[in-house]
């Protein structure tokens, strides 16, 4: 596991950044310290060496309540499963998914999900770009030396998620406007000059 030596205090907010897999799943923590956001840490979670899909899901249960206890995260970023045409990948997907919320849910984590393609266009500015060139780019948008990347790319993922979520929450909410001029008169009749 690469990571930075800061200590959790420290931080404004933490995200924690899920990528779920049934083989490997990535996982990243991100410190945000006023407009400010850095890796603290990222890894991966093996899981082939479980033959069973069950004990599978009680480790990634396990592990990610532990990286919640270690970090104390205050939100989580996870990818959704991306569609594809292999029904019980999808479904051992999904519930790889399912036990990673559940786990931050247990402590009250709110978690945001992001299509692969929204995560890959805030992150290089190209939905279709390549795990490498997310990784490339978010070694140089966060400033981690070469030596703290991993060589998973599924931790890379992680860590895009978590990033992606630092800058859709960053965003100013847009003020819906009044659907019609009844409405607006209704609710601010102080405006409204006789």
């Amino acid at each position: 596991m690469a990571s930075a030596e800061h200590p959790l205090k420290d931080w404004d907010r933490i995200i924690i950044g899920i990528d779920p897999g049934t083989n490997v799943m990535g996982y990243a923590i991100l410190g945000v310290k006023g407009k400010k956001p850095a890796m603290i840490a990222m890894g991966v979670i093996q899981l082939d060496k479980f033959e069973s899909h069950y004990l599978r899901l009680r480790r990634i249960y396990d592990r990610v309540l532990g990286l919640v206890e270690q970090y104390l995260p205050d939100e989580m970023a996870i990818e959704a499963p991306f569609f594809g045409k292999n029904v019980q990948s999808m479904l051992k997907l999904g519930r790889a998914q399912g036990v990673a919320m559940a786990a931050a849910l247990s402590r009250d984590i709110p978690i945001t999900e992001y299509e692969p393609r929204k995560i890959k266009m805030a992150i290089t500015g190209n939905g279709a770009a390549s795990k490498e060139q997310v990784k490339e780019l978010l070694r140089r948008i966060l400033d981690i030396p070469e030596e703290n990347m991993l060589p998973q790319l599924d931790a890379t993922d992680a860590l895009g998620a978590a990033l992606c979520h630092f800058y859709e929450s960053a965003k100013p909410a847009v003020a819906r406007g009044a659907s019609s001029w009844k409405s607006f008169i209704a609710a601010h009749p102080d405006r409204v000059k006789m």
